[in-house]
């Protein structure tokens, strides 16, 4: 038998490999302490060392820590073609037994488990400890909605790959096949079984939350929620608690950076920041022409450059890769001949990393070409920046459908079939966003300011907003559980 809980309610959260994940589940972790009065723990696979200290300076320092798993060796498990969600499923799986020795050994045990999606299968660590369990989408309710439909509707998937026709969710945007996700789009390989069964296991918990917000996606969540739709599929009451994104520390610091000073010295939004986050590269010939495309733009940028994968196709090539460049070997070398010197005195070329979130938050900043990772998204939204989104894998495309033509905050390239996106393209999507005099930049702007407070008020605690009233609604949902073990505890 477990033994008897603490004071609070205490939760277990999950992160899986990647700061992508990592990032929410933190963010989650200190909303639930700060806000709400829930003692945290959070386990993360495959970190290093150093990014947990990093990460650690903005955590609350009561009632909250982070216990990084040791590292799992799944070598003998995958293929090095295997698909990264593959990969991270099977490295998840293969955590479970140092989770459930870590939490059993711990005086204080938490009442209930929150993982992300590529956790769902700790969730019976949770049955056998006598633990709520959540699962943290920690992207759109509209990827939520897509993969336990998906999960159960093999049929459907199955006309929508072969005969590459939208696939029809009740409730939601139909998904047309270039926007598919990529575990669908593998169909017949080991990906798409893998995520079959996540969609399978999302249905089984107690509760779901997803980084969104009603006033955002309010036709998806309502979807999630209605037995004509979806409700039937999903089964647990979904909440909104996003946008959770990582805080910008103030511009002004003492510890100096390159990055910052230079935006100091631009007009106000004048700038286009270019990264494809932790995990993107591009393949050199992409990399050659999104260069003359910023050069020929005529715009100030800032662009984090990470070495082209050596397999073209690759390009989450990096995801794993925390190695930083030395300068002998720097972008000069894949980047057209002349470029850095042309452009030396209106772009800055950063190999490798760069404070992101700084960036967005300076206000030299007014565009923001991404490969529309969740976390950067909401990063540009919640900063009132307007994008160009570049998928380039997981579920992307979706994010970029729903920016682009639900939203109207972003532009994206056209559908080319898996090719190159010219240069000519990428001036004219980069001048779209940034000249702002331009009906449509001008209108981009309105719209992403208008999300940008509609995302604080969802968030405030004062107004009640909707993310905070949903997150307050799981916290009871822990505080009831928690009572009820303390109780069995005690009678025992």
């Amino acid at each position: 038998m477990q033994a008897a809980a603490g004071n609070r309610p205490h939760a277990a959260l999950l992160a899986s490999p990647g700061m992508g994940h990592l990032i929410p589940v933190l963010e989650l972790g200190k909303r639930l302490v700060t806000h709400h009065d829930i003692a945290v723990t959070i386990f993360v696979v495959a970190t290093d060392a150093a990014t947990t200290k990093s990460l650690l300076k903005s955590c609350p320092t009561a009632n909250f820590s982070i216990v990084p798993l040791p590292a799992v060796d799944v070598s003998h498990h995958v293929d090095p073609s295997d698909h990264i969600v593959t990969k991270l499923l099977v490295m998840m799986r293969h955590s479970i037994p140092s989770l459930r020795s870590a939490i059993s050994a711990m005086a204080d045990p938490p009442t209930a488990l929150i993982v992300d999606i590529f956790g769902t299968s700790t969730f019976p660590v949770a049955d056998e400890l006598g633990m709520l369990k959540y699962a943290f989408d920690t992207t759109t309710a509209w990827f939520l909605a897509t993969t336990v439909y998906g999960s159960s509707a093999e049929d459907e998937v199955a006309r929508h790959v072969n005969s590459r026709t939208p696939l029809v969710v009740p409730g939601c945007k139909p998904v047309r096949f270039e926007d598919t996700l990529d575990a669908y789009e593998a169909m017949g390989d080991r990906v798409f079984d893998e995520f079959q069964r996540v969609g399978v296991e999302l249905a089984t918990a107690d509760g779901i939350l997803v980084n969104t917000w009603e006033e955002m996606e309010g036709k998806t969540l309502e979807a999630l929620r209605n037995r004509k739709a979806l409700k039937d599929v999903v089964r647990a009451p979904v909440y909104p608690v996003g946008p959770l994104v990582r805080p910008s520390p103030p511009l002004k610091t003492n510890e100096p950076n390159d990055v910052v000073e230079w935006l100091d010295g631009q007009p106000d939004r004048s700038v286009i920041y270019v990264s494809f986050g932790s995990g993107g590269t591009l393949p050199r010939a992409q990399l050659a022409e999104l260069a003359w495309g910023l050069e020929l733009s005529g715009q100030r940028f800032v662009w984090v450059v990470r070495p082209p994968p050596v397999e073209d196709g690759d390009v989450s090539a990096a995801f794993f890769s925390l190695e930083e460049e030395s300068g002998s070997q720097g972008p000069h070398r894949y980047l057209p001949e002349g470029f850095l010197s042309r452009t030396h005195d209106r772009g800055l070329v950063v190999p490798m990393w760069a404070p992101q979130a700084e960036i967005l938050a300076h206000p030299a900043v007014g565009g923001f070409l991404s490969h529309c990772g969740w976390n950067s998204t909401l990063e540009s939204l919640t900063n009132g920046v307007p994008m160009v989104v570049w998928p380039l894998y997981a579920e992307q495309k979706l994010n970029a459908a729903l920016l682009a033509e639900e939203l109207q905050v972003a532009v994206r390239p056209g559908y080319n079939n898996g090719g190159v996106v010219k240069r000519e393209e990428i001036e004219e999507m980069v001048r779209r966003v940034m000249v702002a005099k331009e009906e449509e930049g001008k209108a981009m702007r309105e719209r992403v300011m208008e999300l940008k407070e509609s995302g604080e008020r969802a968030l405030s605690r004062k107004l009640k907003g909707s993310s905070y009233s949903a997150l307050a609604q799981v916290a009871r949902e822990l505080e009831l559980n928690h009572q009820r073990v303390v109780a069995k505890a005690r009678g025992a």
